[in-house]
């Protein structure tokens, strides 16, 4: 072989940088995605149910009761069940008046669509992809008969779940494949887990009138940070755009930014209560989560056939 005295040199092949991970359990119930830097989020495909989402060192940032149903026989108490198309018990002179309390979509199986990652960062400090997509399907043709008798509207959902360095985002389109007129509420019902309740403070609800369930009757703005000392059940109407944050013990644990959910319940069982729920525990366990709810609850969405609707909220554990 000649030996070529201006031989040019190899071309460098850099190695791939590191991508999210995805995986569906053997028993097709769950799917679970692993970033590069260590956060993770777990979903149920029974009601697309996020039931665990972890920081990169690990810490949980979901409450889950141990005594969660996750076997598909009922709601999840705990993670972050999704509330459609009613909140609460429904009235039942509305067109949502059959369903059970909160709807369907947390008790119905969802298809899992696929996943999305970011493209790779050169500020990343993984030097990997920064964020994954998760998207989750639901519909008037996989949902039960039985639904399906008692909320006969045609429409589409598509729940998307993206985790990226210390943040979840969930968003829902609604899609009104019909040719009619319907209405829905929808509610993130967010279990957020904490060390102790009696340190927590909220931030960002101050100015903002309520409706107080558990003593039924409405209560204006106090001007004040809330604190949790009993049972509260509270749901506050047309909340200003800035975010909520969970402070404990002096420090921000989390911030909640809302998009198109004018409403946040805050909720917390507490001690009788929580002994009283037989998927509730242990029955301490009030004093580690606290529910900080995004949601449209207090008003319906009017969505007319053709058209669609888009709400969210993104999480950022601090």
């Amino acid at each position: 072989m000649v030996e070529r005295a201006n031989k040019p040199s190899a071309i460098p092949v850099s190695p791939l940088a590191p991508a999210p991970q995805v995986s569906i359990s053997d028993d097709n119930s769950r799917v679970l995605a692993t970033l590069p830097s260590g956060e993770r989020v777990e979903v149920l495909l029974f009601g697309a149910t996020i039931v665990s989402w972890k920081s990169a060192r690990g810490k949980e940032n979901l409450f889950l009761s141990d005594k969660a149903h996750l076997d598909g026989s009922k709601a999840v108490r705990g993670g972050i069940p999704v509330v459609f198309p009613v909140f609460g018990p429904p009235n039942r002179d509305h067109g949502t008046g059959k369903l059970p309390q909160h709807g369907f979509a947390r008790n119905s199986r969802w298809e899992y669509l696929g996943k999305t990652s970011s493209e790779s960062s050169s500020h990343s400090s993984n030097g990997g992809d920064s964020s994954v997509k998760l998207d989750f399907g639901l519909s008037d043709k996989i949902i039960s008969d039985d639904t399906r008798s008692d909320w006969s509207h045609q429409f589409g959902l598509t729940y998307s779940i993206t985790l990226s360095t210390d943040e979840l985002e969930t968003s829902l389109q609604v899609r009104n494949t019909s040719q009619e007129a319907w209405e829905f509420q929808l509610l993130f019902h967010t279990y957020l887990k904490i060390d102790d309740i009696s340190k927590v403070t909220l931030l960002g609800l101050e100015q903002t009138p309520y409706v107080d369930k558990v003593e039924s009757m409405d209560v204006d703005a106090t001007g004040e940070a809330i604190t949790l000392s009993k049972e509260t059940d509270r749901v506050y109407k047309q909340a200003q755009e800035q975010p909520v944050t969970v402070v404990e013990d002096g420090k921000k644990r989390f911030e909640i930014v809302r998009d198109m959910l004018t409403d946040v319940v805050v909720w917390n069982p507490w001690n009788e209560k929580a002994k009283g729920m037989s998927d509730f525990g242990p029955d301490d366990g009030y004093k580690n989560m606290i529910c900080v709810e995004a949601g449209y609850v207090t008003q319906w969405v009017t969505l007319e056939g053709g058209d669609a609707w888009e709400g969210g909220q993104i999480i950022k554990a601090l």
